[in-house]
């Protein structure tokens, strides 16, 4: 991953059912406006098909981790959303996610470990 490419990738985190934006990267911040923050994201993420929300919606109510593409305009999108918990009730009160363009894949340079090698390497020794 490149820098260009981190910094293109809008990402952001909403509270509520009504998805109300709390915050947004400088990507995001780009792609819907500064006034997107403290907004719906219904009403202010207009280039996103309900699919979007649909998706929102669901982590939010099953507290779980999801993900999906996305068609936006030419664009498509990978759109992964994750559950913000209470830390005393464990109730999902939001949702936090980040959209990445199918064209925006990670690039592995030679000089970078393998998946092979990464698998390969252990946190500590294999118990005997």
């Amino acid at each position: 991953m490149t820098e260009t490419n981190a910094t293109q990738r809008p990402a952001g985190m909403c509270l509520g059912p009504g998805h109300l934006i709390v915050y947004g990267n400088p990507a995001f911040v780009a792609t819907f406006g500064r006034r997107s923050i403290g907004m719906p994201a219904r009403e202010t993420m207009l280039s996103l098909p309900a699919d979007a929300f649909e998706l929102l919606d669901a982590v939010l109510a099953e507290s779980r981790p999801l993900a999906r593409w996305i068609g936006s305009g030419l664009d498509e999108w990978r759109m992964t959303a994750m559950p913000r918990l209470d830390f005393e009730t464990g109730q999902a009160y939001g949702v936090s996610f980040h959209l990445r363009r199918r064209s925006d894949v990670p690039i592995l340079r030679m000089d970078q470990r393998t998946p092979a090698e990464a698998g390969a390497e252990r946190i500590s020794p294999p118990i005997r």
